[in-house]
């Protein structure tokens, strides 16, 4: 498999040659070019980075690799071990850290692994600086320090601990209406560092806790991306044990999906709908997800008149726009929850923790509480085209020809009709445009993505 680099990191799968795949030359590279951009950056010495894996195979020499290497630029290192996305996240500002390293290729398989880079808000870093720190990689530009100078290395094996503290202490967290609920959840961890996390979390919160797959071994017992094509096991596990419902998170825990009572889905786009439902009634507020996530979060902002907004698709921009309009509530539909008063990324601790206070003031089934919220179906399919097509000039075609309908065009381009929508972005990478559209029914939304694509083949 390629190793892909982009702004936010290094992604690929272990093994294989050099510049191809995510081999330990190309770990030492990016972290030596992550280091030295973070120091030319900030122009001063005794910086220090928060590192943190989670249960893959390959975390543990990645993880070696990374902190020896910034070391080698003359940084500090705290390593987290063991730990989720959201825990890395809290940690570089309470550590006063210049920035830090997640390592994990979240919800891909046990071959890949990656390097996710933050700043020292824990952030992902912008574009622009991706970029800078891409060039520094490529020209293989590090500023090494001589032995006097190496960076020191300690552990912190709190992490998790205190990011479940600041949880429970958060406003809209109910800790006492989830303790007389007296739920008994089913939780699948993907045999990743979600045991350590979610587990913990729901027994401070009286919880029941069954547990599928929560050792850290790394092994997945199945594809970790929290969709119901891979979710069988607890679907069938939830309504046997008759509990209330089911949790499934990724391997990095930013990626939250549910299980009712009676063994289906949720819906990962619901998550943020249910979250946001719950925030909206107690605190007024904007709210934002990507272009290509549910109308549903719209509906809910209007319920309580208040406004929404899309951002771009990608966790950065989405974090970009609620801080634009201050908005107390968002994230994006794979399942990402943003709640800006604990910290600004995907965090499924704080999606859990917010949900059932939700649930249990609602005295209410997961059912019941799905069934509270307006279907929609949404479609997914792409269109290869020839190398010397001009998808640009595509997508410019489209937007004139229905330039009396609700477009936006900064990301793609996006066309909202009365009852659907389609959102059409091209890849950076080859010749394709992939379509995602949203309808009542799932036919009608295939039906709207087949349809452009056919609109598409009559303009190239």
């Amino acid at each position: 498999m390629p190793l892909i680099k982009s702004i936010s990191g290094i992604r690929g799968t272990i093994g294989g040659k050099t510049g191809e795949n995510l081999t330990p030359v190309d770990v030492v590279k990016f972290a030596a070019a992550y280091g030295t951009w973070l120091k030319r950056k900030l122009n001063k010495g005794n910086l220090k980075i928060v590192i943190g894996r989670d249960a893959r195979i390959s975390g543990q020499m990645i993880s070696d690799l990374v902190s020896s290497t910034l070391q080698g630029v003359g940084i500090d290192v705290i390593d987290l071990g063991l730990s989720t996305t959201p825990t890395v996240e809290i940690m570089v500002p309470y550590l006063s850290a210049a920035g830090g390293i997640i390592i994990t290729a979240s919800h891909n398989p046990k071959q890949w692994n990656a390097l996710k880079l933050l700043n020292s808000k824990g952030e992902f870093i912008s574009d622009q600086e991706g970029k800078e720190l891409l060039t520094i990689a490529e020209n293989e530009d590090f500023d090494f320090v001589e032995v006097d100078k190496l960076g020191c290395y300690e552990k912190e094996e709190n992490a998790i601990e205190l990011h479940i503290d600041k949880i429970l202490q958060l406003s809209l967290v109910d800790v006492e209406s989830i303790q007389k609920a007296q739920f008994k959840i089913v939780v699948d961890a993907v045999n990743s560092t979600g045991g350590i996390s979610v587990v913990p979390l729901l027994k401070k919160l009286g919880v029941e806790v069954i547990e599928m797959y929560c050792t850290p071994t790394g092994d997945f017992p199945h594809n970790p991306e929290p969709l119901e094509v891979n979710l069988d096991d607890i679907m069938k596990r939830v309504p046997s044990e008759k509990a209330n419902l089911g949790i499934v998170v990724d391997p990095d825990v930013d990626r939250l999906a549910f299980i009712c009572e009676d063994g289906s889905m949720f819906g990962e786009e619901y998550t943020l709908v249910a979250v946001a439902d719950y925030v909206l009634s107690e605190t007024p507020s904007t709210t934002v997800s990507n272009l290509s996530s549910s109308r549903a979060l719209h509906d809910i902002a209007k319920k309580y008149n208040q406004e929404y907004q899309a951002s771009a698709v990608g966790e950065v921009n989405v974090v970009s726009k609620m801080k634009e309009i201050h908005a107390l509530i968002g994230g994006e539909g794979n399942g990402g929850i943003i709640y800006p008063e604990l910290h600004y990324g995907r965090d499924s601790l704080v999606g859990i923790a917010l949900f059932l206070s939700y649930l249990s003031k609602k005295k209410a089934s997961v059912k019941e509480l799905r069934n509270l919220y307006p279907t929609y179906f949404m479609g997914k399919k792409k269109i290869d085209l020839s190398p010397e097509i001009n998808t640009d000039l595509i997508l410019k075609k489209l937007e004139d020809q229905y330039k009396n309908e609700d477009i936006k065009t900064y990301d793609g381009l996006k066309i909202d009709f009365s009852n659907s929508w389609v959102h059409l972005r091209k890849s950076n990478t080859e010749p394709i445009i992939r379509i995602y559209t949203e309808a009542y029914t799932q036919q009608e939304a295939d039906q709207l993505a087949d349809r452009f694509i056919e609109e598409i083949k009559k303009i190239s």
